[in-house]
């Protein structure tokens, strides 16, 4: 009879190929329109056409962009894993999402578009910079445009190497490939850290997204995240029926995930059972059992040497659901025994049937759960305005052609968000029934269970499609913030302050470098990856939000306003969300924000952003007539 090891290696190789090949598929599809797009760049004047697509998108172009951009590498990344690791409780976290174009786009988006066509703007800081008459407007928002946004990119260019790297794992080649890099990477400084895997899928990634945004510019991005945001739709409704199939209807779900506590965290040292004396190795994942058979999950990779019986102390995961533990024994391997276990309950849930059920939700480091209800509340404010003040989102309200695309776009994009984000929380709690212990990496919960789920389903070329749609939802988000960056770069820095008379020609060239060069800075950086990407994704948002939403409120809405005010603003709004960062940073020993009072920091940015703009316009000198006139009228 053939060995079940083996026969199970062939099938998941056959998978990965599949998954492959239409996963390829796509991709084809991405440079296909981006060759589309480069054509008329020949048609049209470069800078518009480029930068904002001659200012001429339509109704499901805007739409999807627009959608497509919003969700990222945290919709489909990081915020499945804070799903799989808090439960239900994120449905209260993301709620405010199902309202966002509303508010997003009814609050400015007619006004900006008008203002942005008066002033004869493409970019967001171009438009401040000529409200104002003031280069200093400009180059503060151009230098906080690139700021905040490069943590964006980090963000996004590790989840998409993360997602590349499970699509690919059981594909014969690409093991090949890595296990050579890695012979060249290690011991290098800051790039040998990392994983070969990682780093040979960040490249493949990297190749691709900045080539055809570069070559195709910003219809190429318009296009593709068309094509993309129907892909992400369609995965997650398909992700949701086959996962709901395979855990048995969302009402056993509840009832399994109602007898779930939160597994523990800390250390163990493996002792060896089998008399082999040749090395061994466990890889990252491996489920191994300790003296009492319970199961236990390696956090990092376990080498053993030759004659070598026990391990150095590494980290591993404790399971404590009674129903988990049974389920996984036939997974452990029998070679080793875990010894001198020393693991450490969450501050908050521990032993507590039911915490994946309601909130706050279970937590590791706070005693007062995830998400408390003044937290709640913070979020539904803050992913409203502080999307409605993102650059990349105002840079598309700039580029639709006229009003009844903007309405009939509001209702496409809040249609689209509601199938996407109570999904994807459906999803992820189910994911904790099928894939148990994920909280090892919870970043990779997306793509192993669209993997996971399409081979037990029998359909494993479909992997590529579901892995698609949150790969699609980081190029989306990758290629609006590459050109965003370029444009502040080429047009608000270059052609604002060095060369003005710059022809078209010389234009088109810097752009293209500005939009390579600021990919490949952003590869290097994330070379030693990240460890937290929604907290990137957050901290990135907030500061764009904090520094963007009440200055171009005011900027828009009221003819008094200062150039001063316009500076003021932005700058005390930024440095807001960073000394509250700061504090998070000192009081916790790791990244985060300091909530306030339980309140989020852009709440706190968006008081003190009032209060400077209103202070400082109404005790500096009022603006010249003749700009009130040419954006208010007479």
């Amino acid at each position: 009879m053939p060995d079940r090891t083996a026969l199970l290696g062939i099938t998941s190789a056959t998978a990965g190929n599949s998954a492959l090949i239409t996963f390829a598929l796509y991709l084809v599809g991405v440079f296909v329109l981006a060759a589309l797009a480069n054509r008329l760049q020949n048609k049209a004047e470069f800078a518009s056409e480029y930068f904002l697509g001659s200012k001429n998108i339509g109704m499901w172009a805007f739409a999807l962009t627009y959608a497509a951009t919003a969700a990222s590498g945290g919709s489909f990344m990081g915020f499945p894993a804070l799903i799989y690791s808090h439960g239900w409780s994120l449905a209260w976290w993301i709620a405010g999402y199902s309202i966002v174009p509303i508010v997003s786009l009814g609050l400015f988006a007619k006004r900006i578009n008008q203002v942005g066509r008066i002033a004869g703007a493409i970019t967001v800081p171009e438009l401040l910079r000529r409200r104002f008459a003031s280069p200093a407007v400009g180059n503060v928002a151009t230098a906080l445009v690139v700021f905040f946004m490069f943590f964006y990119l980090l963000a996004q260019f590790k989840a998409g190497a993360e997602i590349m790297a499970t699509l690919l794992e059981d594909v014969a080649p690409y093991q090949t490939a890595v296990h050579a890099l890695e012979s060249i990477t290690r011991g290098l400084p800051w790039i040998g850290q990392s994983s070969g895997d990682y780093l040979l899928c960040l490249l493949v990634f990297a190749i691709t997204v900045i080539l055809y945004t570069a070559y195709g510019g910003f219809r190429a991005v318009v296009w593709t995240d068309v094509m993309q945001g129907l892909i992400m739709a369609v995965g997650v409704i398909l992700l949701l029926s086959l996962t709901l199939r395979q855990v048995g209807g969302l009402h056993q779900a509840t009832q399994t995930l109602a007898a779930m506590t939160p597994p523990e965290f800390g250390t163990a040292r493996l002792q060896r059972d089998d008399p082999d004396p040749e090395a061994l190795t466990l890889p990252r994942g491996s489920w191994i059992k300790d003296a009492a058979a319970q199961p236990l999950r390696l956090q990092t990779a376990v080498t053993l040497a030759a004659g070598e019986r026990l391990s150095a102390p590494t980290s591993v995961l404790r399971i404590t659901t009674e129903e988990e533990k049974a389920r996984l024994a036939p997974q452990v391997d029998p070679r080793v025994t875990a010894i001198e276990i020393n693991t450490t309950a969450y501050a908050h849930g521990a032993g507590k049937p039911g915490v994946y059920l309601h909130a706050p939700g279970p937590s590791r480091t706070t005693p007062t759960g995830f998400l408390s209800v003044f937290l709640a509340l913070s979020f539904f404010a803050f992913w409203n305005f502080s999307g409605a003040g993102q650059p990349s989102y105002m840079v598309r309200q700039m580029a639709y052609n006229n009003t009844v695309t903007l309405r009939r776009s509001i209702i496409l994009v809040a249609v689209f968000f509601t199938l996407i984000y109570f999904p994807l929380v459906i999803i992820f709690t189910s994911a904790r029934i099928v894939l148990p212990g994920m909280e090892i990496h919870p970043d990779r919960i997306m793509p192993e269970m669209a993997s996971h789920i399409t081979q037990l389903a029998g359909m494993p070329w479909l992997a590529g499609l579901l892995i698609a749609a949150p790969f699609a939802a980081v190029m989306s988000s990758v290629d609006s913030f590459l050109i965003l960056v370029s444009s502040g770069v080429v047009r608000d820095i270059y052609q604002e302050n060095i060369n003005p008379q710059a022809s078209e020609k010389t234009v088109k060239r810097l752009s293209h470098l500005v939009t390579v060069g600021v990919g490949l800075l952003a590869v290097f950086a994330v070379l030693n990856p990240p460890r937290f990407l929604q907290d990137l994704i957050v901290f990135a948002s907030g500061g764009l939000g904090a520094s963007f939403l009440m200055p171009m409120v005011f900027a828009l809405y009221w003819p008094r306003m200062t150039a001063g005010a316009a500076v003021g603003g932005m700058i005390s709004g930024a440095l807001t969300i960073l000394v509250l960062y700061c504090i998070g940073y000192a009081i916790q020993g790791e990244f985060g924000e300091y909530n306030l009072l339980g309140l989020h920091p852009f709440v706190w940015s968006i008081l003190v952003t009032t209060v400077v703009i209103l202070l400082s316009s109404r005790f500096s000198q009022a603006p010249e007539q003749r700009l009130i006139e040419k954006f208010f009228g007479r």
